[in-house]
């Protein structure tokens, strides 16, 4: 059966709680829309900007709302989503999982709470753990798709705007994780603003949009005419415009070395040898000038990882998840019931201020 075709005329809603998630799901949307289907958004809490929304997309603004427009299935790049909101909860991720450990030394990305139907996961290194978890619970599916987000990376539908054709210098991106514990932010300060003074790279830095606000001004404050800190929703034009990548443990490095360039880790928590990982200060401007020589080595284990991460070129993924979606709704599988979740589900009802039952 062609289950893209089955899209025509049913409902999907996009439920959001961070500004990054608009472009996780704006492949889908497209694609959604291709096919004749009707899409939603639906902004939980105040981290997500709806100036962001472009002007053709409708939103709706209650959970009574979304009850009385009845999606068949919700997409939410997110870890929980509220179980009594109508159609089936598909989880799309919201990044990769960068091996980032809880203060329990357990790895939440794999953590499973109880919210959704469908998990549409990005490679065989997630795939296999989750198939493992569905037949633990068996209230779940997995299929693995490839994840939305990067269509356009390897479609190549957008133009770069942080690209700078008359600087002739590499470009070097700085991201971090927001988390105290991981991030390079704190404990690189002084470093970065000696590169920032030297010039010896473009700089192009960007933060976790839950980075301390005080932090971000701190960095904000080195802006000159090598490093350029930027705020955007959509972090794939500035992946696409750096030739090296320093980090931490964010799992935005997964993103940006799926392009086959070279990562610099600062203390990664999960350190591989598709990583150059350091963990002194004072060593970090050798590996950036190392990671710049592409050396054979360390690109044959990039190359390794990438296709164990998200082995999809083909900027399909957003197919794949709509086709799963609607097999899924159509095929009907019998799962078991999901738990109740009754503290979460009364948090959830709290926050979106929703009380019928």
């Amino acid at each position: 059966m062609d289950y893209l075709a089955a899209t025509k005329q049913k409902k999907y809603l996009m439920y959001i709680s961070q500004n990054y998630s608009y472009a996780i799901l704006r492949p889908l949307q497209r694609e959604i829309l291709a096919h004749d289907g009707q899409v939603r958004w639906f902004l939980e809490g105040n981290d997500v900007n709806p100036d962001f929304l472009a002007p053709d997309e409708q939103t709706l603004t209650s959970i009574s709302e979304i009850k009385q427009w009845q999606p068949d299935a919700v997409f939410a790049p997110a870890n929980i989503i509220p179980t009594f909101i109508p159609g089936l909860k598909i989880a799309i991720f919201h990044g990769f999982d960068a091996g980032k450990l809880n203060s329990r030394g357990q790895n939440d990305h794999f953590k499973i709470r109880g919210c959704f139907d469908l998990y549409c996961t990005q490679g065989p290194n997630t795939t296999g753990p989750f198939q493992q978890l569905e037949k633990e619970h068996s209230f779940f599916k997995v299929i693995e798709t490839g994840w939305p987000t990067l269509d356009a990376f390897f479609n190549q539908v957008f133009e770069s705007p942080y690209i700078d054709a008359n600087d002739p210098r590499k470009t070097l991106l700085i991201c971090s994780t927001f988390s105290k514990r991981l991030s390079l932010a704190p404990k690189l300060y002084e470093q970065i603003k000696s590169f920032s003074e030297q010039g010896k790279w473009r700089i192009l830095m960007q933060f976790h949009p839950k980075m301390p606000s005080g932090l971000v001004a701190k960095y904000q404050a080195l802006e000159n005419n090598n490093l350029t800190f930027i705020e955007t929703d959509n972090v794939l034009p500035l992946l696409q415009a750096a030739d090296v990548m320093l980090c931490d443990t964010s799992s935005i490095l997964l993103m940006f070395i799926l392009q086959r360039k070279p990562v610099v880790t600062f203390c990664n928590q999960a350190p591989g040898k598709h990583l150059i990982d350091i963990t002194d200060p004072d060593k970090v401007e050798a590996a950036i000038d190392y990671a710049l020589t592409h050396p054979q080595p360390l690109m044959a284990e990039i190359n390794a990882f990438c296709q164990q991460l998200h082995p999809y070129q083909d900027g399909l993924s957003s197919q794949r998840v709509l086709a799963a979606t609607n097999e899924l709704i159509l095929t009907n599988p019998k799962l078991k019931a999901k738990p109740l979740n009754l503290i979460r589900n009364l948090k959830m009802r709290n926050k979106l201020n929703y009380w019928r039952w």
